[in-house]
């Protein structure tokens, strides 16, 4: 028997923040740490709502050397993104990869990234 959820929704301002201590904060809330009812087994966080993702703040040559890796499963297939690219494209993106890497990795993944809503 699954009881009703109840779900907020948390709205963040990056402006001037830094991606990786916003990404701890939006995890939180995703997961639903801060409620007297956290049980790691269930999926019981809130919905997240980003704005001014643009006006992050990233600091040092990070744009220049970061880089993000995938691998295509076939032999030599690791490939490779700069973040300057990904943040030309889409500056938000470059918040949701830094909460995808940051929650853990199981089934309810996805479900907590459809509850992140970023807008530049």
């Amino acid at each position: 028997m699954q009881k009703e959820l109840d779900r907020n929704i948390h709205t963040i301002d990056a402006d001037g923040k830094s991606p990786g201590r916003l990404a701890t904060q939006v995890v939180g809330f995703l997961m639903g740490k801060g409620k007297a009812t956290f049980v790691p087994n269930v999926d019981g966080g809130d919905h997240v709502q980003v704005i001014n993702a643009s006006k992050m703040n990233i600091i040092g040559k990070r744009l220049e050397q970061k880089e993000y890796f995938r691998h295509t499963a076939y032999a030599s297939g690791l490939r490779t993104t700069s973040m300057k690219k990904v943040w030309a494209d889409n500056p938000g993106d470059v918040l949701v990869r830094a909460v995808s890497r940051m929650l853990p990795k199981n089934s309810h993944r996805n479900e907590r990234l459809k509850r992140l809503v970023v807008k530049n």
